[in-house]
């Protein structure tokens, strides 16, 4: 069993109680837009970080984070790409991505806004976790944990506080 804290587009910004939402979770996923290597130091301080860059991360993130990142948690294979739409709306790199990679799980970020969603065309589930940051028009910051336990996915919160 592994409880996963997810978060995306920080910007630059980590919120005051992220050490709090996320201390029982055994690593951070980060889906894009960090914003700054300082960001993901910090995160990286409290769990175990896994990241892909976003588009306005520049090179220093670049360099250590990929744009695509496709691995095994448990039993369920993960898909995580900055930039991805959403079921019925896929971005043609991730429609290609979840064609080849038959993910279990599919993580984006990009847009600011909160999305859960099942895709029973593609058998997986998507999540993307809105935005953790103060940048950008979105009114809430947003983030999730849930646990994955063998092929399952559960118990999902969300974090929600004032921008």
């Amino acid at each position: 069993m592994k409880k996963i804290a997810l978060l995306s587009d920080t910007h630059g910004y980590i919120h005051p109680r992220v050490s709090g939402f996320f201390k029982d979770c055994d690593e951070i996923w980060h889906a894009g837009d960090i914003g700054n290597i300082e960001t993901a130091d910090k995160l990286a301080s409290f769990k175990p970080l896994r990241a892909v860059y976003g588009n306005i991360d520049g090179n220093p993130i670049r360099t250590v984070f990929k744009e695509v990142e496709v691995f095994r948690c448990e039993d369920v294979k993960v898909l995580m790409i900055h930039i991805g739409g959403y079921p019925g709306k896929y971005t043609p790199l991730a429609r290609k991505l979840i064609d080849e990679q038959s993910p279990n799980l599919f993580i984006s970020g990009h847009s600011h806004i909160l999305k859960v969603l099942n895709d029973p065309r593609k058998g997986l589930l998507h999540i993307n976790p809105g935005a953790a940051g103060k940048s950008g028009l979105h009114k809430k910051i947003t983030m999730v944990r849930f646990v994955i336990e063998g092929e399952r996915i559960k118990d999902l919160e969300v974090f929600e506080a004032n921008r």
